[in-house]
């Protein structure tokens, strides 16, 4: 099963669709943070697109979403960058999403191939958490001018890390361990073709009408 958690009015063609409010094609309504109404291991993907950071209780949350995944399901999370001064300052965002956020939601971190580097949480010990969800991808969506090609992967890192607004979102790929499992198999997932949400397809297109057009 394919499920779509704050699918709003807009679910994922194939998924099923949770939200907190009754649009048409939501399937479930619930709170997550209070308990998704499926049973134990039910689904395979799942897609949280723009939502998180509205959660009130994200541990809460990401449990709820770790119980009803299958091991080795994979969670892709799209979410507003957290050190753009639009999304700190939206005072209806509750929770913030940046490359150091994987480093919480497992004990035993994977830090994937060819993806934008996850650093190490220096200083303060890191809470073991009550889930594990390890790191497949993550890639960063950059905001204008610095998502054109005027700028190389190490001047956009050095940029990133010295100023806001550089980045507008994120988006994680993560798998769902319950049992024991292999570097090799977490590379193997990591490779492979995964789904991402509906509305990166507009921004994707854009970026590659621009570098065409360059």
């Amino acid at each position: 099963m394919r499920i779509d958690i704050g699918c709003g009015p807009g679910k994922e063609s194939g998924y099923l669709g949770i939200d907190r409010t009754q649009y048409p094609g939501v399937d479930i309504v619930c709170d997550i943070c209070e308990g998704i109404p499926l049973p134990d291991n039910t689904a395979e993907f799942v897609m949280a697109s723009r939502v998180m950071p509205y959660v009130n209780d994200l541990f809460a949350a990401m449990s709820e979403i770790y119980r009803i995944s299958t091991h080795q399901a994979v969670v892709c999370i799209l979410s507003p960058y957290a050190h753009s001064f639009p999304h700190a300052s939206n005072p209806m965002f509750k929770q913030k999403f940046d490359e150091y956020t994987p480093r919480y939601f497992t004990g035993r971190f994977f830090q994937p191939y060819q993806s934008p580097l996850c650093p190490e949480i220096p200083d303060y010990p890191v809470p073991l958490p009550p889930f594990d969800f390890r790191l497949l991808r993550m890639e960063l969506f950059y905001q204008y001018p610095y998502d054109d090609n005027l700028y190389d992967a190490e001047e956009l890192e050095v940029l990133k890390t010295l100023q806001s607004n550089v980045i507008h979102e994120i988006m994680y790929h993560f798998a769902v361990i319950k049992r024991e499992i292999t570097d090799e198999e977490l590379e193997a997932m990591s490779r492979k073709v995964l789904p991402e949400p509906q509305a990166l397809l507009a921004r994707r297109l854009r970026l590659q009408n621009r570098k065409y057009m360059l």
